[in-house]
């Protein structure tokens, strides 16, 4: 559900603010709302406020840049030394890492340079033999692709320089460098020539460049030798600063953020002369918290709460709050835009219908036991308290997140073993042709025969422990059963979402869209009765067939349509358009079906097919038909695995949640004005 809001507005004289903000970051509870227009000031600070406010975020930025220089994670805490010493504190920091972070680069550098062209140069420093500090020769470097050819090159320099060169190769890995010796006033004509051949003079990047071949190669195996030691050495002084440094001077960067805060939340204030205001949300369930905060200051703070305007003010913030099951599940509503404030809150539905939907799709035990090693794993990591690092995403995934996904994967783990079961497939037909799970033709056709379908059996009996008792396998039987199954989804979640639309409208007063929910949702009705009324379209005489009350409520929905139509045609005149869109939105939850039935028919070969090995080799075909089965099953898994858990979500991100207006708006999410650095401790 949404939490319910209450809107704020605080009076409080300047003298005080500074102390009051500190309050309410210390309470943790307001969302603020930046005030503009007005007789007093707003935006931008100025004066002395501006000042300090420019003094604090240099400071803050000094700080952070430090910080990121040491490459620390965040140490324990430690005590905020006074505020009259925390410029000497990040300055004290900030001037031995800044002199080692360029030491750590210029090394990083010269490493990267050795391991582009150390091999190169030290074969150009023994093919130019000395000749690099020769006074009247000099040398022109240049690197050979494994295409390259030196005719081109040798024709150029036989017409530019005649007899006056000396050119000589060597190969350095699957490339070849190559030195062109010229007396020094044929350097530009060597350089020339080499253009014409399309080859560039190899030139060194940084303070290599210029040196001579011998001295740049002397230097590059000296970093080569001792440059990781002393790598290894910068980093031991850069661990050295962040254990002295670090707990200091993460303690004065939360305070400075602070700081800035107060700042910013006098800029979205309202300034006079000796007073200040501000207004903001705060969610009911924490009023008490904000008047605690607020009732000590006494006559120096004036507040004033009341109900927010849902229906008018665009900016009221949304907090989620749910059951410890629904929760976790809100790490999947992180893939959509938070609902708008004061309308409806669609994680409890995800929550109940997604691990549902994925269950039905993959309905696989074995699958299902995987699942749920993965998010037992998560869950492991969660509670040891660590992450999980997606560096190959660019991505780093908090406990916290991890609990959710552990707890989310594990329903959607369940699920799939329930509807293992029921399909009687474990890893496809593994405990079929074990003889555990079997199809038991008079129970389906007692469970099933209402429908019209019946199964009959073929061949030899089917025998075993537990009968199947939703054979989608089945398909020339059970096709059409599983269809309509996964239809009826479709039926109620598309029909909901419209009956959604129309309890909004009418919560709002908007009448537009309370008649567009009417509408639709008596069309999308009338369609549906249609398709059962005609039998799918096969017996359209059922039209004028007034004993069926089928025909009867579909007459209804479409009366329902056409008064809804009419009421909003100037509104919405491609109404009807749109209702036959919605009758294609229950037919999507036949994904639901067909993508499972995909999944299932992909497990039962790869698990026939290592099952047909046993069968044809005898002991040699288990081992082969365990490791081609478990193979198989893997990269089917793999490769469908994003489609199974896609399928579930666009049914609710779409057909579900377009009809409830949920993806037309939304609301900022709640955020309220919270303190860094500890309450205690804040030097003076």
């Amino acid at each position: 559900m949404i939490n319910p809001m209450q809107q704020v507005v605080i009076a409080v004289r300047k003298r005080d603010s500074e102390a009051v903000i500190t309050a309410l970051q210390d309470a943790g509870v307001l969302h603020l709302k930046p005030i503009v227009g007005g007789p007093l000031s707003t935006g931008s600070l100025s004066g002395q406020d501006a000042q300090s406010r420019r003094e604090d975020e240099r400071l803050l930025a000094r700080a952070e840049s430090t910080i990121a220089e040491l490459g620390a994670y965040r140490p324990a805490p430690a005590p905020l030394p006074p505020q009259s010493q925390w410029e000497q504190v990040v300055e004290d920091a900030a001037s031995p890492v800044s002199t080692l972070a360029r030491q750590r680069q210029e090394l990083q550098a010269d490493l990267e340079t050795e391991a582009a062209y150390g091999d190169a140069v030290r074969a150009l420093a023994r093919l130019a033999g000395g000749l690099d500090r020769s006074r009247r020769l000099t040398v022109v470097p240049f690197l050979l692709q494994p295409t390259d050819t030196l005719a081109e090159l040798e024709a150029a320099l036989r017409n530019a320089l005649p007899e006056r060169y000396a050119l000589a190769t060597e190969a350095v890995g699957t490339n070849r460098v190559g030195l062109i010796a010229v007396l020094r006033s044929d350097r530009e004509a060597a350089r020339a020539a080499l253009a014409r051949a399309r080859l560039g003079e190899l030139r060194l990047p940084g303070r290599f460049d210029g040196l001579p071949l011998s001295e740049a190669a002397a230097e590059l195996e000296r970093i080569r030798q001792s440059g990781p030691e002393r790598q290894r050495q910068l980093n031991e002084q850069r661990d050295q600063l962040a254990r002295a440094h670090g707990p200091a001077l993460y303690a004065v960067r939360d305070a400075l953020k602070d700081r800035v805060a107060i700042h910013d939340v006098r800029a979205v204030s309202a300034r006079g002369k000796y007073s200040l205001a501000l207004q903001g949300y705060v969610p009911v369930d924490r009023v008490p918290t904000l008047k605690a905060a607020l009732d000590r200051f006494g006559d120096a703070v004036v507040y004033e709460l009341h109900p927010v305007d849902e229906h008018h003010d665009e900016a009221v913030p949304v907090q989620l709050k749910n059951n410890s099951y629904v929760r976790p599940f809100q790490v999947v509503m992180g893939l959509m835009s938070l609902p708008k404030y004061g309308t409806f809150d669609p994680t409890w539905v995800i929550a109940v219908f997604f691990p549902l939907f994925f269950g039905i799709i993959i309905a696989d035990i074995g699958y299902g036991l995987l699942f749920l090693l993965f998010g037992l794993w998560l869950l492991g990591k969660a509670r040891r308290g660590e992450g999980w690092d997606l560096s190959f995403f660019g991505a780093y995934v908090p406990p916290a997140t991890l609990r959710d996904l552990g707890f989310v994967t594990n329903v959607m783990a369940a699920w799939s073993i329930v509807w293992g079961f029921l399909t009687g497939e474990f890893f496809g037909t593994l405990l079929e042709h074990l003889h555990v799970f079997y199809v038991n033709p008079e129970l389906l056709n007692s469970l099933w025969g209402w429908t019209g379908a019946r199964y009959v059996a073929e061949g030899e009996a089917h025998s075993g422990l537990i009968p199947i008792l939703f054979p989608r396998l089945e398909t020339s039987y059970f096709s059409n059963i599983a269809l309509v199954f996964s239809l009826l989804f479709g039926i109620l979640q598309v029909l909901w979402g419209w009956g959604i639309r129309i309890q909004q409208g009418l919560k709002h007063r908007d009448a537009v869209h309370t008649w567009e929910g009417v509408a639709l949702f008596g069309g999308v009705f009338a369609l549906i009765m249609m398709a059962f009324a005609t039998r799918a379209g096969q017996d359209f005489g059922q039209f004028t067939n007034f004993a069926n009350p089928l025909i009867l409520l579909m007459y209804l929905g479409f009366a329902a349509f056409i008064v809804g139509y009419l009421r909003v045609f100037s509104t919405f005149p491609m109404l009807p358009i749109e209702l036959l869109s919605q009758g294609g939105a229950v037919m999507s939850y036949s994904r639901i079906f067909a993508v499972g039935l995909v999944s299932a028919i992909l497990a039962r070969l790869c698990t026939d097919l290592g099952w047909s090995l046993f069968e044809r080799i005898g002991f040699l075909g288990i081992i082969l038909g365990i490791l081609v089965g478990a193979l198989l099953h893997f990269l089917v898994l793999a490769l469908t695995l994003i489609g199974h858990i896609v399928q579930p979500l666009r049914l609710h991100m779409v057909e579900f949640l377009n009809p409830t207006g949920f993806n037309a708006e939304t609301s900022p999410a709640y955020n309220p004005l919270r303190r860094l650095s500890p309450v205690s401790g804040q030097g003076k």
